[in-house]
């Protein structure tokens, strides 16, 4: 018999109460991405199923368990609407509605978004962040950048380039998947 390491996944993660505090919401959010109530159902069963598997993996100290939700369910949503893209003929069996083909990101998905993506900018260091926010959020030049900091602007795309990695490293920690 093998023994298990550590503490059993629920006791890491209170699931029920995660459900209680958060399955609403997620459902409405679920809902609103694919207008399908029996798919938003769907996705929250998988989004604490997937969650109760890897709770071992959540860190509160990188991001709260609400943010750590969503970015799970942003991905069983993008998930079950590639499956809908794919097999369409399977959303007919249940309401005879259609997904579009790319419904692209609505105000829900790039709010979640917007949330993971300013915990992962907590989670790097202070330079890196500035550099990215100047050049990539705000979209300014380089140049202009790196004279308002008061650095070569080779140091500036160094910080960019280093930054990206620890950005999306912080993410991948969040549990987000590219």
């Amino acid at each position: 018999m093998a023994r298990q390491r550590g503490p059993a996944p629920t006791e890491q993660l209170d699931v029920r109460a995660a459900y209680a505090a958060h399955g609403p919401e997620l459902y409405r959010f679920a809902l609103r991405q694919l207008g399908d109530g029996g798919a938003a159902q769907d996705v929250v069963q998988e989004v604490f199923l997937r969650a109760w598997r890897a709770s071992d993996s959540f860190d509160p100290q990188l991001a709260s368990l609400r943010t750590w939700l969503f970015a799970i369910a942003r991905n069983v949503v993008v998930d079950e609407a590639r499956r809908f893209a794919v097999r369409p003929w399977q959303r007919e069996l249940t309401d005879g509605t259609d997904l579009p083909a790319d419904p692209g990101p609505s105000t829900d998905e790039r709010l979640v978004d917007a949330w993971v993506v300013e915990e992962a900018l907590r989670r790097i260091g202070a330079e890196h962040r500035a550099a990215i926010v100047q050049t990539h959020l705000r979209g300014r030049p380089h140049a202009e950048v790196a004279a308002e900091l008061g650095i070569p602007v080779g140091t500036l795309r160094s910080r960019v380039f280093y930054g990206l990695k620890a950005l999306r490293l912080a993410m991948e920690e969040m549990g987000v998947e590219p």
